[in-house]
């Protein structure tokens, strides 16, 4: 864990000492980073590996030099 990490980790767990004895305070914290984490998840599902992405352009210069495309007219990609 890096020394900036360490600091937003005590900033964070201060943060809450303050509210914790606030149920009211305490729910919208835990509500406010849930939605926090399903952004980071998403985000993280959402991303592709650099060789995930290389397979990907290779199988299809693969299916284009075998004649195993179907052309699609550009005005076509947008509907």
């Amino acid at each position: 864990m890096t020394a900036v990490q360490m600091q937003l980790n005590t900033e964070l767990f201060g943060a809450l000492q303050v509210i914790s004895g606030d149920e009211a305070l305490m729910k919208k914290a835990i509500k406010s980073l849930k939605r926090i984490a399903s952004q980071k998840k998403s985000k993280d599902e959402n991303v592709m590996s650099m060789t995930e992405l290389e397979d990907i352009v290779r199988q299809g210069e693969k299916d284009i030099a075998e004649g195993n495309f179907k052309p699609i007219a550009i005005d076509d990609l947008w509907k």
